[in-house]
């Protein structure tokens, strides 16, 4: 791995690389000293951006992290910046290699002695939370899921914060005494407290989550039976200790589907588990009558689990990256990678996810995959996903989002590059389609989108008891019951979104801290999270995002 040195302006990644990332913003006509030459700099370069090293004809092929990454669409003089005006996204084609499986492990003595203390399910897993769901079968039930939340969350002690209504009586009090609108606007709100709830009935449970979503009717059955797959994982996910389910009954996503699901991922499922159909209850009013008592009744039951202490192989981390920056690459991405490497050669597993994002380095994956049809699955859903994205008129190519070129990440295959890096570098030992559940000990490949919401919601279905997600630009993704850990690609972030980021991995960027040193710490911030001592800020901010993954169309 390489290390960045202190006060440096420009860093080429990898010895392959024909292009530099510039570290900080660089004049036009900065001197760059580059294997023996000095390079003046023909444009302004953003910190974050990319420039040439040579001159550059038209169809050169670009590397960058010592893959392709891009090709030239018009000469290019040395010293330029790249830009989505001079260069488009190419990959190279990819095939059954063979296979690479030597890696280093890292040094695990400091952690293979250490435990967490998290909660003990039948199945032999382990929660780093104590959780019970409630969930709709089909969006018709949203409305009673959220009735059922409005009756529980802050009569047991879970409302988290105080909200937004102090502020809003303040602006209705000076509307109503005559303020202007330019009164209004220069006000300054009152300084309110904004505490948490801690006086909880059931001392042991660390909240009810409430999952609505927009599917389970309508569409393709493909879609509703995934669904059913997708809720099963969380039902049987160890940081869940029972479930409310609230079904129609004439729905695509029946309830006897969703108990397949159950007990094909946990075949001796004992969890307290409700479930409840509206056309057999009658009224909506008996339905909840029955929905609350026996709820309550399950709380009852649930809250007599503690945490004890268990092995740091009992942990399945999700790894994930959101709003990412030209940095992701080079700080977080492979800071969170070491972490991987660590946690696997102590025997726990690892899920790297949004197959987009793995778009330009298939080969490097493929070849890691500890067996040839290991290999070729994975080379099969890459092949099969990109296709319907192109049939649909938007190919891997399209992944990179307007905040993502803005910070120099201008074809998909660089922003792929850099992500992939969140996977380490140990072998490829199960590659799973959405929404399958981690098996294997070890480094899992799971086909998600790169939507980083619905990508988190496909991990923790997986299996995923912790999740680490990366971001340069800032984004508050959180999900309903695995604690997410923010990591900001640079410091700049993390000072201006304090509120939003754990762990600021910028030390790499500044030359403080290298990689290894980073996962290092990130992995001493895991076993606190999954203690339970330290809350991610996700977590403190009722971050609960779900949305499952729709592939089909509706009917």
């Amino acid at each position: 791995m390489f290390t960045i040195e202190t006060e440096i302006s420009y860093l080429q990644i990898h010895p392959k690389d024909n292009m530099l990332v510039a570290l900080k913003d660089l004049e036009k006509g900065f001197p760059v000293h580059f294997q023996g030459e000095t390079i003046y700099l023909k444009d302004h370069v953003q910190c974050k951006h990319k420039f040439s090293t040579t001159d550059l004809a038209q169809g050169t092929q670009l590397y960058m992290y010592g893959v392709l990454v891009g090709e030239t669409t018009t000469f290019i003089p040395a010293g330029s910046a790249l830009t989505t005006a001079n260069i488009h996204h190419a990959t190279a084609p990819f095939n059954m290699g063979k296979r690479k499986l030597e890696w280093q492990k890292p040094d695990v003595s400091k952690f293979e002695s250490l435990t967490f203390n998290g909660f003990v399910r039948a199945d032999g897993s382990v929660g780093t939370a104590n959780y019970w769901l409630v969930i709709p079968m089909v969006f018709c039930e949203n409305r009673n899921v959220n009735v059922l939340k409005e009756a529980l969350v802050e009569k047991l002690g879970y409302k988290k914060a105080k909200g937004w209504a102090p502020e809003v009586d303040q602006l209705i009090g000076l509307y109503q005494t005559g303020k202007s609108v330019h009164d209004i606007l220069a006000t300054e709100f009152e300084q309110n407290p904004n505490t948490a709830f801690t006086d909880r009935v059931f001392s042991n449970i660390d909240g009810i989550k409430f999952l609505t979503h927009d599917l389970g009717c309508g569409g393709i059955r493909l879609d509703s039976d995934a669904l059913c797959g997708l809720l099963a994982g969380y039902i049987t996910h160890p940081n869940v200790a029972g479930a409310t389910v609230l079904s129609l009954g004439c729905q695509h996503a029946q309830t006897s589907i969703l108990m397949d699901e159950i007990y094909k991922r946990d075949i001796k499922f004992d969890k307290p588990l409700v479930v409840l159909e509206q056309q057999i209850s009658g009224t909506e009013q008996q339905m909840l009558k029955h929905a609350l008592k026996q709820t309550f009744a399950g709380l009852m039951k649930v809250n007599e689990q503690q945490r004890v202490p268990a092995p740091l192989h009992k942990l399945c981390i999700g790894m994930e990256c959101g709003g990412s920056d030209g940095f992701s690459g080079i700080s977080a991405n492979p800071a969170i990678g070491y972490v991987s490497d660590l946690l696997v050669s102590m025997g726990g597993a690892v899920i790297l996810a949004e197959f987009p994002e793995l778009c330009g380095v298939e080969q490097e994956l493929s070849d890691r995959c500890i067996d040839e049809g290991t290999a070729k699955r994975f080379m099969d859903l890459m092949t099969t996903y990109n296709a319907k994205a192109e049939q649909d008129g938007s190919g891997f190519y399209a992944n990179p989002s307007p905040g993502n070129i803005k910070d120099g990440l201008i074809t998909d295959a660089i922003k792929s590059a850099g992500a992939a890096k969140k996977g380490g570098n140990s072998p490829v030992v199960a590659v799973l389609d959405y929404p399958e559940k981690v098996t294997k000990p070890g480094l899992n490949l799971l086909c998600t989108p790169g939507s980083d919401v619905e990508s988190t919601t496909a991990e923790v279905a997986a299996g995923a008891n912790i999740v680490l997600f990366t971001t340069g630009l800032g984004t508050p993704t959180g999900n309903p019951i695995t604690p997410v850990i923010k990591i900001s690609t640079n410091s700049a972030l993390a000072q201006k979104m304090p509120d939003i980021i754990d762990i600021d991995c910028g030390t790499i960027i500044a030359g403080k801290e290298t990689i290894e040193q980073a996962g290092e710490r990130i992995l001493r911030y895991i076993i606190a999270v999954a203690s339970g001592e330290e809350i991610p800020k996700a977590v403190q901010l009722e971050q609960d995002d779900f949305i499952p993954w729709k592939r089909g169309v509706s009917l």
